[in-house]
């Protein structure tokens, strides 16, 4: 049998449920009422009937019978009808600090917006700042408050903590006692979510550090002498260890980690390669030119205040000339993307005009013509073919309608690609990592479709998205598929975020004749003039 408190909470949910579905008023409001009272109650289990339940201060018969309902069967036939009717990531929404049923409704209705990890994304991509009711102030709230449920569940995103644990190794090391630090676990080896953040200390003292993190901070003292033994065994999946034959080694003294695998008989896995799933055989395979962010060339999947951007398409472009890129390729919404601004027939018209202008005024730097298409239900774009061909390239994504099966998702992105317009396939699953999972498809499929139809993956370079998973990107380059890092940037400080695309291309072996966006500005042009 549930407790007041527990009680509480689920008649709590159901005033909320009720709210958000427009229920009665009164009702909704005497739940909530019930629902304070009863939590601050200490009812022993033989007081749970309804006539005993009626009794207490502020509780009617109606709501006493809803009370004994849910302490005995750990739910009410209310409950279960407003759940039945809302989507789960709706009902999590609810929790989210600072907004109200009101707000989740709106968000659900008008912005498409089902769960947390869309919530967030939609922060980023500055959806909710023109939002009846909301603005900049309340999207940035809501945005702390997701990161800090984030956070709160043990996880965090690579880029949330990567300058902090940075920062932390350059404090330590100026203490005496410190011969030799680095990172090592999940952190060192750029992994996409981290549980903690963990620091190989070389130092004859073991002492203790405050510090103000998000996650937890694990010291892991050695000697000087093994220090590299145990950078390569911390910093490495159990399943890299055994396939390196770690557990051979008898001597722990070692210069570098390059002599640890030379002790191996081993080729050097740089410390993003040791999660265990490449072998020594296929990392042969790339010995040199793993791409680097000095690499990239341009950027093609941006956004700008024609939809659901923060800054002007001039100072998206400005900036990424300042940024040393040859070209910035914008790619705002597509019309049925009506919750982000997409935009209509004629707005395309007046885009192009002023990317015309901006290009005498930029040159030789260039904006490149392209639209993230939305990909409708049945796989077609948003765009007519006369519409589509008016543009430079085609970014062509899923944005809306997520609850497929396998089957139906691999379907819907094949037909997508199959379309002679589409240039490149966008955040290919739809996933927000710690948000949402992505949609299930058959990666083999859509990466073999790609190839038939000369189509370029993307790796979404947001680290929430990271998407194509790394993991696929060696089954890309065995079938020719290109990949194109791209930020998906709704705001200039957005284009940092090639960093994190480019830290999972490397965990993913991806060289620089592979990646798309390395080829120089006269390059791009002519492959997407002949394409």
């Amino acid at each position: 049998m549930l407790d007041c408190y527990d009680i509480a909470e689920k008649l709590r949910l159901t005033s909320k449920l009720m709210e958000l579905h427009d229920g009665n008023e009164f009702k909704i409001k005497s739940l909530a009422g019930a629902a304070f009272r009863l939590s601050k109650m200490h009812l022993a289990p033989e007081d749970f009937t309804e006539e005993k339940v009626a009794q207490q201060e502020g509780i009617g018969k109606s709501i006493a019978k809803t009370i004994v309902e849910i302490a005995h069967a750990g739910t009410s036939k209310e409950l279960d009808k407003l759940l039945g009717e809302t989507p789960a990531g709706v009902v999590e929404m609810l929790s989210i600090k600072g907004i109200g049923p009101k707000k989740v409704k709106q968000l659900w209705k008008e912005l498409v917006v089902e769960s947390p990890g869309d919530l967030l994304y939609a922060c980023y991509e500055n959806r909710l700042v023109d939002l009846k009711g909301f603005g900049q102030k309340t999207q940035e709230s809501i945005k702390q408050s997701i990161e800090f449920m984030q956070v709160a569940s043990g996880k965090a995103h690579y880029a949330t903590v990567e300058e902090l644990a940075d920062g932390f190794v350059e404090e330590l090391k100026e203490l005496q006692y410190v011969s030799n630090i680095s990172l090592t676990g999940d952190i060192y080896r750029k992994n996409e979510t981290l549980s903690s953040i963990d620091i190989l200390i070389a130092s004859d003292e073991v002492f203790e550090q405050e510090f103000k993190s998000p996650l937890p901070i694990n010291l892991i003292f050695v000697t000087e002498e093994e220090f590299y033994y145990e950078l390569v065994k911390t910093s490495s999946a159990s399943e890299h260890l055994t396939k390196i034959k770690f557990d051979s080694l008898t001597d722990k003294n070692f210069l570098s980690e390059e002599d640890v695998y030379k002790a191996l008989n081993q080729s050097y896995f740089i410390p993003e390669w040791r999660d265990g799933l490449f072998d020594e055989e296929i990392q042969k395979k790339y010995p040199t030119h793993l791409i680097e962010e000095k690499d990239l060339k341009g950027i093609l999947h941006n956004h700008s205040t024609y939809s659901d951007g923060a800054n002007t398409l001039e100072e998206m472009a400005t900036y990424c000339k300042e940024l040393g890129y040859e070209y910035f390729g914008i790619a705002d919404h597509s019309k049925s993307a009506t919750y982000a601004n997409g935009l209509k027939e004629d707005r395309i018209v007046t885009q192009h005009k002023e990317i015309d202008e901006l290009n005498k005024k930029l040159a030789p730097f260039k904006i490149l013509k392209g639209t993230e298409c939305d990909i409708l239900y049945d796989g077609s774009l948003d765009y007519s073919n006369e519409v589509l061909s008016a543009f430079d390239y085609i970014v062509a994504s899923i944005h809306q309608h997520f609850k497929m099966d396998e089957e139906k998702a691999t379907a819907r992105l094949i037909k997508a690609i199959e379309n002679p317009y589409t240039t490149i396939l966008g955040h290919p699953t739809g996933r927000l990592l710690l948000g949402r999972p992505g949609y299930p498809i058959n990666h083999k499929k859509v990466i073999d479709a790609c190839a038939a139809n000369n189509v370029i993956m993307e790796l979404n370079a947001h680290p929430y998205r990271l998407d194509i998973d790394w993991r696929w990107i060696p089954y890309c380059v065995e079938k020719g598929v290109k990949i194109s890092i791209n930020p998906d940037a709704h705001e200039k400080k957005g284009f940092h975020d090639m960093h994190f695309g480019t830290c999972v291309a490397r965990k993913g072996l991806l060289t620089k004749d592979y990646c798309f966006n390395a080829l120089g500005l006269a390059e791009i042009e002519s492959y997407l003039k002949n394409a």
